[in-house]
């Protein structure tokens, strides 16, 4: 008898309505500030920015929010995507853990990225927005939108940085074949990247940085919007299709997850695989232990402050409570570009404060051999970033050998590594380094009087 590998779901049950964790927390995350006067922002100050529509949903107190037809339609094309159980990987570990993964890398783009967005881009198409400029990291990001853009009619400027632009070429002919114009950040197109090279030629960039510039193209380029692909609460929304198949495909395995795992970097893929879960527990139906996996070379959650702080290192962006390393730290060139920000979505950071949410920061080797590892038993390369999730699902899958108990792992895969090969010469080459977190000195100010 041929075990069951495969969970999958038809199209008629891709999600109708995204999960809106703000609805069943007690308390929601202390709001955003304007980078100018340090009040809270409204509608208005974030209209010159994002498409109104993604404005509604951030400050909407509904549970649930309804997935507009031509969005269900577009996810069609790789939506509900697969729930794996790694029977190969189990035998491999001879753990006797169930592990299983939600698979993200069957999307055109290869990631979860691409369920906000498309729905970002039908918004700003909807209300009549030409072009949008954002920013990426590894360039699974900008990969995401430029086939949304493709998908809905819009122009594209994406400022890719400039380590992951180096690492990683094939990410900007990617995006460049759906339609993107692509630079690498600093950039000479924007004053601030002008500032940064004149003081360093060969600065490697940041995502921070990255925002700044993708922010100020947006407010001197009439018709166009910015789009971000983690961090912002709605960002976060989008991606909840993943966790609410997810506890379907559980239902159809049989199991009920013990612990859930996702990398985090800004939170996307961890949020929109655990929020549902999450979401349970808040009521009262379900327990998890939750665990959100970070680089040790940009430990957001572990070592940094929970605090106000911009989410820019030009400080355009609004300020936001979050864990941060500050705003001026720029985390040296991992090959997990995606992972390489100083904060974390404040509604990830509330539900660690909260302590809904355990953080764990791992070493670049460390996710490479588990990466490695998992290709081996299951012939999937996972991007650099997924690597993290899969190294503590490794290792909780060795505990429970240790322990000789049993327990259901459910983890995102949330994108392949097809990109990202010249990352795995290196660690099989044994060229791969380590980064510990060198933390600013002196310690930066935030925002003083914004605790």
């Amino acid at each position: 008898m041929v075990e069951r590998t495969k969970f999958i779901l038809d199209e008629e049950r891709i999600p109708r309505a995204f999960y809106n964790i703000n609805a069943d927390l007690p308390e929601r995350p202390a709001p955003p500030l304007h980078p100018g006067t340090g009040q809270p922002i409204g509608p208005d100050d974030l209209a010159p920015l994002f498409p109104m529509e993604l404005i509604k949903q951030v400050v909407s107190p509904e549970r649930e929010i309804e997935i507009p037809d031509p969005v269900r339609q577009a996810y069609a094309m790789y939506r509900p995507s697969p729930l794996h159980r790694a029977h190969r990987l189990e035998q491999a570990l001879d753990t006797p853990a169930h592990i299983y993964y939600k698979y993200e890398g069957a999307s055109p783009p290869g990631s979860h990225k691409a369920n906000t967005a498309l729905a970002q881009a039908f918004y700003a198409h909807e209300e009549g927005v030409e072009r949008f400029a954002t920013e990426t990291g590894a360039g699974q990001w900008g990969s995401a939108l430029a086939f949304a853009c493709s998908v809905f009619g819009l122009e594209l400027k994406v400022y890719m940085v400039r380590a992951s632009f180096d690492q990683k070429p094939y990410r900007r002919v990617l995006m460049e074949t759906y339609g993107a114009q692509v630079t690498p950040s600093p950039s000479t197109d924007t004053q601030y990247g002008l500032r940064l090279l004149a003081a360093d030629p060969d600065h490697t960039g940041s995502l921070g940085i990255a925002i700044s510039e993708a922010i100020e193209d947006t407010v001197t380029h009439p018709g166009t919007r910015y789009s971000l692909g983690s961090v912002f609460d709605f960002v976060l929304l989008h991606q909840t299709v993943i966790g609410q198949e997810a506890i379907e495909q559980m239902g159809l395995a049989g199991e009920e997850p013990d612990v859930i795992i996702g990398c985090v970097g800004g939170g996307s893929n961890f949020a929109g695989l655990a929020f549902p879960f999450i979401g349970r527990q808040l009521r009262g139906e379900a327990a998890y232990r939750v665990i959100a996996v970070e680089p040790t070379a940009a430990p957001s959650l572990t070592r940094g402050r929970y605090d106000y702080d911009f989410g820019d290192t030009g400080e355009m962006a609004p300020l936001v409570k979050m864990h941060t390393l500050g705003h001026a730290f720029v985390p040296p060139p991992i090959h997990a570009g995606g992972l390489r920000y100083h904060g974390m979505a404040p509604l990830v950071s509330k539900l660690v404060d909260d302590g809904l949410v355990e953080a764990r920061a791992v070493p670049q080797t460390a996710t490479f051999e588990a990466g490695v590892t998992f290709a081996r038993a299951e012939g999937i390369v996972p991007a650099p970033e997924s690597n993290h999730a899969v190294r503590v699902a490794i290792d909780e899958a060795l505990a429970a050998r240790a322990e000789g108990t049993p327990r259901v792992i459910l983890f995102n895969l949330s994108g392949h590594g097809h990109f990202d090969l010249s990352a795995y010469e290196a660690y099989l080459a044994d060229r791969l380094e380590d980064y510990d977190y060198a933390p600013l000195e002196p310690a930066p100010e935030l925002v003083a009087g914004a605790a």
